[in-house]
């Protein structure tokens, strides 16, 4: 599936080439951290299906739970994060931050990773009262 996307603030927009069936919610605390959230909703890339239209992201090389470096994208003026990849050789796999996609909406996750660090209260918010607008 063909996406595109970009930052809060426009300096970063990107196109990509994405399996829609291969869209996942990480639990883990980095990835909790480094949105400022419960999770992370990624979309998978392969490097070459990946470009950048205007901008390039600024890079921080995060040293994941089993010691591998993983360098973290995102636009230094608004912050927004943009994807994740391995920094070892050979053909990378980016994981796109799903909410700096324009079709977010097309992309519902189809499982669920690191489970263990999940926050007890993320199971089923459908009950929840909601307004719909702020």
């Amino acid at each position: 599936m063909k996406v595109d996307g970009g930052c809060h603030c426009g300096n970063i927009t990107y196109r990509a080439e994405i399996d829609p069936d291969k869209v996942l919610i990480c639990h883990c605390t980095d990835c909790q951290t480094l949105s400022g959230s419960a999770y992370r909703t990624v979309a998978f890339t392969r490097e070459d299906a990946l470009e950048f239209v205007t901008g390039e992201p600024k890079i921080y090389i995060k040293i994941a739970e089993s010691g591998r470096e993983r360098a973290q994208a995102f636009c230094e003026n608004c912050g927004s994060p943009i994807y994740a990849t391995s920094v070892s050789d050979g053909p990378k796999i980016y994981g796109l931050r799903a909410g700096t996609l324009n079709q977010r909406a097309e992309l519902p996750p189809h499982r669920q990773v690191w489970c263990r660090s999940a926050q007890s209260w993320v199971g089923d918010l459908s009950g929840m009262p909601g307004i719909e607008k702020q």
